[in-house]
């Protein structure tokens, strides 16, 4: 399934939305430029590499500093031209709205929140992974918490192949996001039973644990002014 517009209009432009669209796009221009060859140690300096912080030994071979920085910084670098588009198309999609009703300086807050909840559980789960975890997906998937518990009756219009034909249809919001979320648990689970300290792939419990925390901070960042919920 495909999202390809909600039908909630946002009152506001989503100016921190668009800059953080920018900012990740900047940094992956900033990938392109300085080649293949000093990319992978920029990936293993500013992406989150769990064995930084749990083998001393790797860290040593390694020769990178343990610091707190990638734990932020992660989360604006991307590994190649579909994960950048695909991150920045769900952000733009759900993240006009969620901005719209938290607030641009605490959607901003609550989205690096998100970001990093998501990596603490990635790392909680394979903490002796020596690849480094990168994308904005984990933030995004706290927005996409959120816009589940703020907007569970927004129509998602969705491409859906049936059978050999190509669909539009109108997928209420809670029920696309609940489908995504089990598919990211379900692949999470999967990936537990078969995971190594050098899988890659797809980081589904940082998916898990930025929805969820998107879930759970949502009450915090909500303007007290403003209803917690709606049923739009």
């Amino acid at each position: 399934m495909i999202p390809i517009r909600d039908t909630i209009p946002s009152r506001r432009k989503p100016v921190i939305t668009f800059a953080i669209i920018v900012a990740c796009s900047a940094v992956f221009a900033l990938e392109l430029a300085i080649g293949p060859h000093a990319l992978d140690g920029f990936m293993y300096l500013f992406g989150l590499v769990p064995a930084h912080y749990s083998l001393p030994a790797w860290r040593q071979w390694a020769g990178s500093p343990q610091s707190l920085w990638p734990f932020g910084t992660y989360m604006f670098l991307h590994g190649g031209w579909l994960h950048l588009i695909g991150n920045m198309w769900f952000l733009w999609l759900f993240g006009d709205n969620v901005e719209d009703r938290l607030g641009r300086p605490r959607f901003l807050v609550f989205y690096l929140s998100c970001g990093f909840a998501a990596a603490l559980v990635q790392f909680a789960l394979s903490p002796g992974s020596d690849v480094p975890l990168v994308g904005a997906s984990g933030a995004i998937s706290g927005v996409m918490g959120a816009y589940f518990l703020l907007y569970p009756g927004a129509r998602i219009v969705t491409l859906v192949p049936v059978f050999i034909f190509i669909q539009l249809i109108e997928i209420p919001a809670f029920v696309f996001l609940g489908i995504w979320f089990l598919l990211q648990f379900s692949g999470g689970t999967s990936q537990l039973a078969v995971s190594s300290a050098h899988s890659g792939g797809v980081a589904f419990w940082a998916h898990v644990g930025g929805f969820l925390a998107g879930m759970i901070l949502l009450r915090a960042f909500t303007p007290r002014r403003l209803p917690w919920r709606t049923k739009s």
